[in-house]
């Protein structure tokens, strides 16, 4: 339904993870029959997560536990890992900035030109403790570093901006050709960020296994406020999962995965994210809270030390447990922080779903006090 906004325009109605709930069903579970594993490719997974590739959140040895913990980490071949032999110090010296100092110091930081040995080494030391390898550049990079990292042995490939579309429009560089980069590549790709069922449809034609929903709504992004871009995340998960819907018939049955990323910081995002169609969710804020993430109590992510233009900023995060507590519990605390897998175990017995895939078909209200 749409809104006029005045004469000359109309909008349509979006909604919020925070604008929705699920419904219980009439039969429920013991939250120990229901699974959540999830496929991609044919890489298997028993948590339907990827941490994200930010610096906060994901290095060579939270990739390596993540992956331990049965998800996937998301390695940024563009981040301080890549850039410097030992990050270590320049990470602690970001989570000890004033916040008035922290965009000038990381752009300065990130200027480090990135060393194509530094993607290999990274790559190899996760693929040695024998989790599944991923990593991620944005469109601008993939022509530049893709052999490198294909040749150190990834699994899956990340292509991931702010938006990425498979029609990029450039007088000034010749735009990366999805469609045959895709086509070219030995392993799978997961490309994104895309909000819209049009530019979802467009992205699963190129061939990728996975398709990142969501921008401009991180709790580190700014692209709201900088670009004046940004599509509530219930409203985008739905738009894109019925592109994979459509796409599942025009192709004879080929499944494109659809990946939640941006706006999921609690448990109860991660549910509604996947009740909205999602197969899985990539987490920043959510990860960044254990205490053994890189950013040591802060989190930011590419866009907050663009050089010309940052669309985010570091933020403050409170610690609540290790990367397993914050995955798997105890919870110390009770507002969706913690034990993550536990509260969706629990959503799901509580409305009756023994699987992710019968979980997206939850039925779901618009909260009240939002009609």
């Amino acid at each position: 339904m749409e809104i006029e906004i005045g004469r000359a325009k109309r909008a349509r109605r979006a909604y919020t993870f925070d604008d929705l709930a699920v419904v219980p069903s009439r039969r429920t579970r013991n939250p120990e029959d229901v699974s959540t594993a999830w496929t991609i490719d044919a890489f298997q997974f028993d948590i339907p997560v990827l941490g994200a590739p930010m610096d906060s959140v994901v290095s060579p040895k939270t990739a390596i536990m993540l992956g331990q913990l049965g998800g996937l980490g998301v390695l940024d071949l563009e981040g301080l890992w890549t850039r410097y032999d030992d990050p270590e110090p320049l990470l602690a010296e970001i989570a000890s900035l004033p916040d008035a100092e922290a965009t000038r110091r990381m752009q300065e930081l990130y200027s480090e030109p990135i060393k194509p040995e530094l993607v290999r080494d990274r790559l190899a030391e996760i693929r040695a403790a024998g989790v599944t390898v991923a990593g991620s550049l944005t469109p601008q990079r993939t022509q530049d570093l893709y052999e490198t990292v294909v040749a150190a042995g990834v699994d899956l490939f990340v292509i991931r901006g702010t938006t990425v579309s498979a029609e990029h429009v450039s007088s000034v560089h010749a735009p990366l050709n999805l469609k045959k980069f895709i086509y070219d590549l030995d392993v799978p790709v997961i490309v994104g960020g895309a909000a819209t069922y049009t530019a979802a449809l467009h992205l699963m034609r190129t061939g990728a296994a996975g398709v990142l929903v969501g921008f401009g709504g991180g709790a580190a992004s700014t692209t709201r406020a900088v670009l004046g871009l940004h599509v509530p995340m219930a409203t985008a998960v739905a738009e894109v999962a019925g592109a994979r819907r459509d796409y599942l018939d025009e192709s004879g049955g080929r499944y494109v995965h659809v990946i939640a990323d941006g706006g999921v910081g609690t448990s109860g995002d991660i549910v509604k994210a996947l009740a909205m169609g999602a197969d899985a969710v990539m987490l920043g804020v959510a990860l960044a809270r254990a205490t053994d993430a890189p950013g040591q109590g802060y989190h930011w992510g590419p866009e907050a030390h663009h050089p010309k233009l940052p669309r985010g900023h570091r933020v403050r995060v409170d610690l609540v447990g290790t990367l397993e507590a914050v995955l798997y519990g105890p919870a110390p605390v009770a507002d969706g922080t913690a034990n993550l897998i536990g509260a969706l175990r629990k959503s799901m017995a509580t409305t009756g779903y023994s699987d992710l895939k019968e979980f997206q078909r939850v039925d779901v209200v618009v909260a009240p006090y939002d009609l």
